[in-house]
């Protein structure tokens, strides 16, 4: 089954403490594009400017993603820049510019509206609505959101969650939505705030998954080298729902625990390089031997 994934394209200059690179292919949409493409074809909407490289719908061609629902428009790309401190945990944003971004109203083509898998990914909160409104009874709906849509617009993703089957979010957005410092009950919390399950993402230290009655916590890779986290979150994202759609049905509990672990797998590839080009050359049989040794990791975790 395919997944519609409709979020930002952009292109980006990131610097960390060794190297800096400018005009890489980066917003939420195309990382979650690639990881979900491991697994299942994607349908991809956003909108880019007249200077975005017409190499990337080549690539996205070879890679099963339809780009039909790319707008391309007179004007500038989105960019972002962004610097990284030591510990490539914390991060700096440089310079922002929305360009044709800025006035971004996804219209899905006809035949992305049947889809039955949905990534919402990081875009605001009535905008992941509207995608919703055009939808015709998707089977299962997965949103991604961030800390400034719940700064700023509370009231629009409070009425997003009740039709989301799974929300994806970081440990210090979970604690900003819930006001709880324990992670347990913020997952719990915000499930009963709408969505039937809720992935909470822990960064280096894994993630946690969320359902009414079951609970599972995924490690996180012990990685070396980190280039560039830029995306890794949205790279979970697409794997996860990649994923998801591959086994053509309902999900269970264990699809959604074996999703998550795929997810981190992608995102444990994606920081090993600049913006996409690690998941570019990744291939399906690097993916496998990394899922089961995170397979084995969250197994042994989950003995105590």
């Amino acid at each position: 089954m395919s997944v519609l994934i409709v979020g930002s394209i952009a292109l980006d200059t990131v610097k960390t403490p060794v190297e800096e690179h400018a005009d890489l292919l980066g917003g939420s949409a195309s990382y979650a594009a690639l990881g979900a493409s491991f697994f299942s074809p994607v349908k991809l909407v956003g909108i880019v400017g007249n200077d975005f490289p017409a190499a990337e719908f080549d690539f996205w061609k070879s890679r099963q993603i339809d780009a039909d629902g790319v707008q391309r428009v007179e004007g500038k790309t989105f960019r972002w820049s962004g610097e990284y401190a030591w510990d490539m945990n914390t991060r700096e944003t440089r310079s922002v510019a929305l360009n044709v971004f800025e006035h971004f109203r996804p219209a899905l083509p006809e035949s992305y509206r049947e889809t039955d898998f949905v990534l919402l990914a990081n875009i605001a909160p009535a905008l992941q609505s509207h995608v919703l409104d055009q939808m015709k009874r998707p089977r299962f709906v997965v949103a991604d959101t961030m800390d400034l849509w719940i700064e700023t617009t509370r009231a629009d993703l409070d009425a997003l969650l009740p039709r989301v089957d799974l929300l994806i979010l970081n440990d210090s957005e979970a604690r900003e939505l819930t006001k709880e410092t324990s992670l347990i009950k913020a997952g719990r919390k915000i499930r009963k705030g709408g969505p039937r399950y809720v992935a909470i993402k822990k960064g280096e230290h894994g993630a946690l998954l969320f359902s009414e009655d079951e609970f599972f916590s995924c490690g996180a890779y012990p990685l070396e080298d980190i280039h560039d986290p830029t995306g890794a979150g949205d790279t979970f994202a697409g794997g996860l729902t990649g994923y998801l759609a591959s086994a053509k049905r309902e999900p269970t509990f264990s699809d959604l625990r074996r999703a998550v672990i795929y997810g981190s797998v992608l995102a444990s590839f994606n920081v090993e390089a600049f913006s996409l080009e690690r998941l570019r050359t990744l291939t399906m049989e690097e993916i496998s031997a990394r899922y089961q040794i995170f397979k084995a990791m969250s197994e042994f975790e989950s003995l105590g």
